[in-house]
């Protein structure tokens, strides 16, 4: 097998795992108009592919493309050498279309036309291609049944390779434009300027008028009549008609029929994706729109929450100060003060059951955590009811009104971004679940927050030099009254025969003592409570601008990542078909698309 072969079949399954991918983006459902819009097209242009495969081995469809009076039906003549279509210079004559074909090519598999006009002839050159003469696109303005415009527009995709004829007169003719504008991209070009014999070459400025669109490769200036004449006379047409032949004869032999339909299959997805992706983000800016709205209504919730939980934080700051004073007495370790503080904390512990059975809110369980309530709360959770968890959204003190003017504010972006009825009406219906799971998630993630700065606070607060500072510090007033009382025992009294300290020392003592305990307590404690309100405030303010991670009309947010990730594959199909596209149009004496056309509604009725 040679490289030029194996190339050919890494192409091939290129192609076919392009194609399938293609194929299942455009049959995946979606809830966005748009690409919904987008899908179908591509799909439509999907069907293509079957018919084009089955007949990549078939001769080559040249048909012939231009207004009327243009002398479409004389080029035919001319280069079949021989009248076999009727000629009408000013009015149109081609209804019904004319297909000259050599008498062994079979026409089934191209499904022209029931009442199309079959021409067969012996010519050398109809083994490689075959010959349309199409009905005239500018006889009428409105495509209806039995119209040339509609006969036209059923022939053109099966077409190949377009003959666009025009004159001095008709070059600048926007009708024809617009129609072959819609056909290009499914077919390979060439530009044809007739009556020679008697009309001004025009082919710079007509090139000039096509370049924005076309990659012309080469224009020809052809006398039909006198071509004729000369093939009749079994001459060999000379001047831009001969060359015309001579690209025909060499760009449409057999070897190169699955090379430009394949191109012409690509320049095809090309249009469509293009047109999907014009579709697409025509929407995306509304999309971006309704995703911001999501993230206001989300920040709007978040403040409250967080403004609520700060205020309950202030109103319960016994609770977090007992469970700080906890986890204190957990990484303090063995020493005189600490044990103040366990005995500080356990009198505290008493209270705090008691305040935990009274817990109202939700930042009441949050903020005594898990270690002491984790128990309690999970029965508590376990026992509620559905309808009870919806009740939960009651307690964000929030107007019905604020959030039924959030829904419709949420109802007009999502209808503006294109989302279908159905699907916006299933995401914003039950607003108050919406309300609920979101409070939910904030009070989870409070809590989370709300733990971890109790840890770092503890940690920060339990440092060796504040540990020495304390024990330091506590630790006088009890050392002097150990040294002062011991002295008096052993020294005083057995060796001095002094008398025993009575209660006027030792009453005292214990007061100055309790004293110092207390101020020691609230040294300490005060520290506390100091830097856990400067992290309470912060946790607040970094809470009402944290994103919460959904409950807020969750489904929209699910279906815009949606719209995004489907608007991205389209835009990877698009270059990967510009790659493929490149890789089988090579250097060529045809014509081809340049970009693709705008939407345009013929081009449904083109696609079968």
């Amino acid at each position: 097998m040679t490289s030029s072969e194996l190339a050919q079949i890494e192409l091939l399954a290129q192609i076919d795992d392009l194609l399938a991918r293609l194929t299942r983006w455009s049959t995946a459902s979606t809830a966005w108009q748009s690409l919904h819009q987008a899908k179908a097209v591509l799909h439509r242009v999907l069907t293509h592919v079957d018919p084009l495969r089955i007949r990549f081995d078939s001769p080559l469809v040249v048909a012939t493309f231009g207004g009327t009076g243009v002398g479409k039906s004389s080029l035919v003549n001319a280069l079949v050498g021989e009248e076999v279509a009727v000629v009408g210079r000013q009015r149109p004559t081609t209804t019904a279309p004319t297909i000259i074909a050599h008498p062994e090519t079979q026409l089934d598999v191209y499904l022209f036309p029931a009442d199309a006009r079959i021409v067969r002839r012996e010519a050398r050159w109809l083994r490689d291609f075959l010959i349309v003469d199409c009905p005239d696109p500018d006889t009428s303005e409105h495509e209806s049944v039995g119209s040339n415009l509609a006969r036209l527009h059923e022939l053109i995709p099966l077409c190949d390779v377009l003959l666009y004829v025009s004159t001095q007169q008709k070059y600048r003719s926007a009708r024809v434009s617009r129609e072959l504008a819609q056909a290009a991209e499914g077919c390979q070009l060439l530009f044809v300027q007739t009556h020679a014999e008697t009309d001004v070459d025009i082919r710079a400025d007509w090139r000039g008028q096509l370049e924005p669109a076309y990659q012309v490769a080469d224009m020809f200036f052809v006398d039909s009549r006198r071509a004729l004449t000369e093939q009749r006379q079994g001459l060999r047409p000379t001047g831009d008609f001969g060359r015309l032949l001579d690209v025909l004869l060499t760009e449409l032999t057999a070897a190169q029929r699955v090379r430009i339909r394949q191109g012409n299959l690509f320049g095809l997805l090309s249009a469509a994706l293009e047109r999907s992706r014009e579709e697409v983000e025509a929407r995306t800016h509304k999309v971006r729109e309704l995703q911001r709205a999501l993230n206001e209504q989300r920040g709007q919730l978040s403040r409250q929450l967080s403004s609520r939980l700060f205020d309950e934080l202030q109103a319960s700051r016994g609770l977090w100060e007992r469970r700080l004073l906890a986890e204190v007495t957990e990484l303090w370790g063995m020493s005189p003060f600490s044990l103040v503080l366990r005995a500080w904390h356990s009198q505290a512990s008493l209270l705090a059951s008691l305040t935990l059975m009274r817990a109202r809110s939700t930042a009441q369980m949050a903020v005594w955590g898990a270690m002491h309530g984790a128990r309690w709360i999970a029965s508590r959770q376990q026992d509620q009811t559905d309808a009870q968890r919806l009740e939960q959204a009651a307690l964000l003190q929030v107007a019905e009104g604020d959030w039924q003017e959030a829904r419709l504010i949420i109802e007009g972006h999502a209808r503006s971004a294109g989302l279908t009825r159905e699907t916006i009406t299933a995401a914003t219906q039950d607003l108050t679940r919406s309300v609920a799971i979101a409070e939910e998630e904030f009070w989870q993630l409070a809590q989370r927050r709300l733990d971890e700065e109790i840890a770092e606070t503890a940690r920060r607060q339990t440092s060796g030099g504040v540990r020495a500072l304390y024990e330091v510090g506590f630790a006088i007033l009890p050392a002097w009254l150990i040294y002062r009382i011991g002295k008096n025992f052993f020294y005083d009294s057995w060796w001095l025969e002094r008398p025993l300290l009575e209660s006027h020392f030792y009453i005292p003592a214990l007061l100055f003592l309790a004293l110092w305990t207390a101020g020691a307590l609230m040294l300490f404690t005060g520290r506390l409570r100091r830097g856990m309100q400067q992290r309470v405030r912060q946790l607040a303010e970094e809470l009402a601008q944290s994103r919460l991670p959904g409950g807020l009309f969750p489904q929209l947010d699910a279906e815009c990542q949606s719209f995004h990730h489907d608007a991205a594959q389209l835009t990877e199909f698009q270059a990967t078909v510009h790659v493929i596209r490149d890789e089988v149009s090579e250097t060529t004496s045809l014509s081809q698309s340049r970009t693709p056309p705008a939407l345009h509604t013929p081009t449904s009725a083109a696609l079968p």
